[in-house]
């Protein structure tokens, strides 16, 4: 029996290609690794380096900091290039905004992200618990800087701005892909609902970031349009990594994008107008997200 490739269907292409070389990463080690793996741990924490396969999770954690991810672990929505569990959430842990705060005063944070899962089928869309969460985060920690990468809360602006009011630093809202793969990419999000929700951010006054990835069969007239749409709607600050298919049952790569390419891409943004370009293969939504601070 022959087996035929995997096509993915932005493309048409055969998928599943040989990895590069450029995409390795440092594994998992050290003491400092093994001490927030403890804090994680002892405190009943959620991080997107875990349940994301972030690829950069032994360079950060290594480097004593993690990306906490609040609202549980399983999400409501489900995205084909996502690895958080998707399915009925378990009820709010409310004690949670509490842990997290002292583990992050315990790992000494100076620069603190965190994300969060969907939590759709909430009236608030788990609003409450993110401005109690930056609120405790404050108290415990009152040096530390704070970056949100928050959900779309489905256009119920009431719940964006509950979150706006505790002014973080940092507010980033990941637009993930182009428009036109967003059926295929973001089934239950919309491009331009996105948009505006970076665009209420920047009226209010905060500094605004947001994040995608190539490798999904986008081209990069369609990458700059992105750009051109974020830089308009009020985005300051731009990653932008590669796919990486999480599993088998997971979107395929469509191709692996050269680091001349992410480079081009840095050079084009900033030229744009993005006040800070973070741009190579294993950059994520809040890797080296201290350095565009300010």
């Amino acid at each position: 029996m022959i087996e035929l490739p995997v096509i993915n269907p932005a493309t048409d292409q055969p998928a599943r290609i040989k990895k590069p070389d450029w995409l390795r990463v440092k594994l998992p080690v050290g003491q400092t690794y093994r001490s927030v793996r403890k804090i994680v741990d002892d405190y009943k924490l959620h991080t997107i380096c875990e349940s994301g396969n972030c690829p950069n999770m032994g360079e950060c954690w290594g480097a004593g900091t993690a990306t906490f991810m609040i609202l549980g672990n399983v999400c409501t929505r489900s995205c084909s290039f996502c690895a958080v569990a998707t399915g009925k959430p378990t009820e709010l842990d409310l004690d949670e905004p509490y842990r997290v705060a002292e583990a992050v005063k315990l790992m000494g944070v100076k620069h603190c992200v965190i994300t969060s899962v969907n939590r759709d089928e909430l009236n608030d869309g788990g609003a409450g618990v993110w401005a109690e969460t930056i609120k405790q985060v404050r108290i415990y920690s009152p040096q530390t800087t704070l970056e949100t990468l928050i959900p779309d809360f489905k256009a119920k602006w009431e719940n964006l701005y509950t979150v706006l009011a505790e002014r973080p630093e940092v507010v980033s809202h990941n637009m993930e892909t182009v428009s036109r793969l967003y059926r295929l990419v973001r089934p239950q999000a919309k491009y331009a609902r996105s948009l505006e929700q970076i665009q209420r951010t920047k009226a209010e006054g905060l500094r605004t970031k947001s994040g995608f990835m190539v490798g999904l069969g986008e081209t990069d007239e369609e990458v700059f349009q992105l750009m051109d749409d974020l830089v308009q709607h009020g985005c300051e600050v731009l990653t932008i990594g590669q796919y990486l298919q999480p599993t088998k049952h997971h979107l395929q790569i469509a191709n692996y994008v050269h680091p001349d390419t992410f480079a081009m891409y840095k050079e084009v943004g900033l030229q744009k107008g993005f006040k800070f370009v973070e741009s190579s293969p294993l950059v994520r939504s809040s890797y080296h997200a201290e350095r565009h601070l300010g």
